[in-house]
């Protein structure tokens, strides 16, 4: 009697423990995608997936617990949808519409990061340099963006031009409409040259992430030399947050190219790219209205009257909204659609716990 107790107890501690890898198996592939897991643990995965759907369809007729069968059939329509993906036609026309956009964020959170990384090593390689040589401002500034050398020499060696840079002053309408609808056409360029460089296995989009830093760096190192820079924060904050936020977007949608290129794993560099490209472009969709946003408040809230709290106030604002939007994405990642009630039917062939594809089925 105590060796059959025994025995059931171990049966029960390595069912909880197989659940428990199937599960760990799950969320990272969720996280990393079906081709981002080595190929043993892939396998493994589905090997899980196949032995936990026999076990709900024997559990279902016990119902014993609901609370595990519930928990047990999420987890095997969660499994499947990573194992047997939809066809792509399918999948794009079932996920038309909004929702896409903050998957996509969700799903490249990776480049996203490298992306973000490089330019802050652009900020920070080019405000050590400007800080170590001023003659490296001259060649990282450069005169197209309108500061040429005399004025670039006035704003390095003069508090008072650099309070004259920053002093707010009423425009009329039609030049701020003017100049924002420059300034949208011109960072749009710019993002959608580092998003279709990423082609050239990501080298052109890295640099030109590096360089955005660097111009950067090096131009707000001249204004960090005030004491309490204050107003240059308040110059650059409101209108920075979401353009650099639009940038980083599109230089991650070009690492996501160039890493289907440089570095396709398992699949062909074809099927690489051909499934890169629907995320990159809804990460340059993503951007548009972030530039766009960037272009309103640069002419009209940069180039007016308010004062230092105020836009202040509206560069925290776009933070925050930043914030909730990555909250957002972050709960639509984790989001799981999974069958109230218990899979619909499990074939016959996994019931009787043979190697079959069954598919649970949800609404």
């Amino acid at each position: 009697m105590e060796a059959a107790d025994a025995e059931l107890r171990k049966r029960r501690s390595d069912r909880r423990a197989e659940l428990a890898r199937f599960e760990g198996l799950l969320d990272r592939c969720e996280r990393a995608g079906a081709g981002g897991l080595p190929f043993p643990e892939l396998s493994e995965l589905a090997r899980l997936y196949r032995r936990h759907a026999a076990l709900l369809a024997r559990e279902r007729q016990r119902a014993d617990d609901p609370e595990a069968l519930r928990h047990l059939n999420a987890l095997c329509v969660r499994a499947y949808t990573q194992l047997y993906p939809s066809p792509p036609g399918e999948d794009r026309a079932a996920g038309a519409g909004a929702g896409r956009v903050p998957l996509a964020v969700a799903r490249t959170w990776r480049p996203q990061l490298l992306a973000w990384g490089l330019l802050v090593l652009g900020l920070v390689v080019g405000s050590g340099l400007a800080r170590h040589d001023p003659e490296a401002v001259y060649a990282l500034v450069p005169s197209s963006l309108g500061y040429s050398a005399t004025h670039l020499d006035r704003l390095i060696s003069s508090p008072e031009a650099r309070e004259e840079f920053l002093a707010r002053e009423e425009t009329p309408l039609e030049a701020n409409a003017l100049f924002g609808s420059l300034l949208f056409a011109h960072n749009t360029r710019v993002g959608l040259l580092s998003f279709a460089t990423g082609i050239l296995a990501g080298i052109p989009t890295i640099l030109l992430q590096v360089y955005n830093g660097l111009l950067v760096g090096a131009l707000g190192w001249v204004f960090f030399q005030d004491p309490l820079p204050l107003d240059f924060l308040a110059w650059i904050l409101p209108h920075g947050v979401p353009e650099f936020t639009a940038i980083t977007l599109c230089a991650s949608a070009g690492l996501v190219l160039g890493a289907a290129v440089a570095l396709p794993g398992r699949r062909r560099r074809r099927d690489a790219l051909r499934d890169a490209i629907d995320p990159a472009l809804l990460l340059v969709l993503a951007s548009v209205p972030l530039f766009l946003l960037a272009a309103l408040i640069e002419s009209f809230v940069r180039e007016s009257t308010l004062g230092t709290a105020t836009r202040l106030a509206v560069a925290g604002t776009n933070f925050a909204l930043l914030c909730s939007f990555l909250v957002y994405v972050r709960r639509v990642a984790r989001r799981v659609e999974v069958d109230s009630g218990w899979l619909r039917e499990v074939p016959r062939a996994a019931a009787n716990g043979e190697d079959a594809q069954g598919a649970p089925s949800t609404r």
